[in-house]
């Protein structure tokens, strides 16, 4: 079997792949040339993160593909349909950075909630000359504990993002399509373990009254999950983390309601326009901005090679090649 791991792969899942005698490709091939690529070197597996496109073209003209995966968790980039309809196997790794997005989510949130954002723009420029006014202005910051965060979705992140609120003292409200109950348990470092039930709700006024965190944890949306009449219904100084997708808040709108002080700040992972976002969003000071990065620590790149190599390795036994 080979794997081309067009997009790279972390250490974990190449010496997991290569001790299953697996055969590991990592040459970075050009979208252009990868239907070549993958026929040339009769390629069994193709793995891909954000970069590589698996389309309908790669899929109809590469007969040897027998699984296509994704390290990461949305398959936006992948016609998945379209290749489970040609017998392909479609893999992702759901689980491996949940926790590396949550923290990302809580960077923003200290990060939005002390002001540290803007802090570390102006330090540089100003700290020097105008450190007084600075530390004034800087002065109305907020702590997270005994707020309500708010989290929209109750999958791998956001069952993670409501652990890291729990820990920190927060009440925590979840909003879902449907009303469900999920256990959450904390592990400490010292074995002991609690457990809490949390019930979500369908609610979605009752939900924005509530909340002075929100953090959005969705796959990606047809429609705007936040729009103008959401925002009308949210808390005064509100704060708000997208770590989803682009597209599932209005970003025009948000700009509009930080302009009137509705919400006190916003933190963007992701971006309607993503590889290119909008020039206000990027020139707003309560704006608190990444480039999609969420999932990319270290950590969670071990995490995702060690999944994808697991299910590659059933895959093939189940496939007996």
């Amino acid at each position: 079997m080979k794997v081309l791991a067009n997009d790279g792969i972390a250490d974990s899942g190449k010496d997991m792949l290569i001790d299953a005698g697996i055969e590991l490709l990592e040459t970075k091939v050009s979208q252009e040339h990868l239907i070549g690529f993958i026929n040339e070197n009769q390629v069994d597996v193709l793995l891909v993160r954000s970069a590589t496109k698996v389309r309908k073209d790669i899929l109809e003209a590469c007969p040897t593909l027998k699984i296509v995966g994704r390290g990461g968790v949305g398959m936006d980039n992948i016609d998945v349909e379209h290749a489970i309809d040609k017998g392909i196997y479609v893999i992702n790794t759901p689980n491996a950075s949940s926790r590396s997005v949550a923290e990302m989510v809580f960077a923003h949130f200290f990060s939005l909630a002390r002001f540290l954002h803007e802090s570390n723009r102006l330090m540089p420029l100003e700290g020097d000359t105008h450190f007084s006014a600075l530390k004034k202005s800087f002065s109305n910051a907020v702590e997270l504990e005994g707020k309500t965060l708010g989290v929209i979705g109750f999958g791998g992140i956001g069952m993670e993002v409501v652990k890291m609120g729990i820990s920190l003292g927060m009440k925590v409200k979840v909003l879902t399509r449907k009303p469900r109950k999920k256990k959450i348990t904390l592990e400490f470092f010292d074995g002991q373990k609690v457990d809490f039930e949390i019930s979500s709700t369908d609610d979605l006024n009752e939900f924005l009254k509530e909340a002075d965190f929100i953090s959005i944890n969705t796959p990606k949306t047809s429609e705007y999950i936040l729009d103008t009449p959401q925002f009308e219904k949210m808390k005064d100084g509100v704060f708000i983390v997208n770590t989803a997708r682009g597209g599932v808040l209005n970003e025009v709108a948000l700009l509009d309601f930080i302009e009137s002080g509705k919400v006190a700040g916003a933190a963007l992972d992701v971006f309607e326009n993503e590889p290119s976002p909008e020039l206000p969003l990027l020139m707003n000071p309560n704006l608190s901005l990444s480039p999609h990065v969420g999932g990319n620590t270290v950590d969670a790149q071990e995490k995702i090679a060690a999944e994808l190599a697991v299910q590659i390795i059933d895959i093939k036994k189940k496939l007996k090649i």
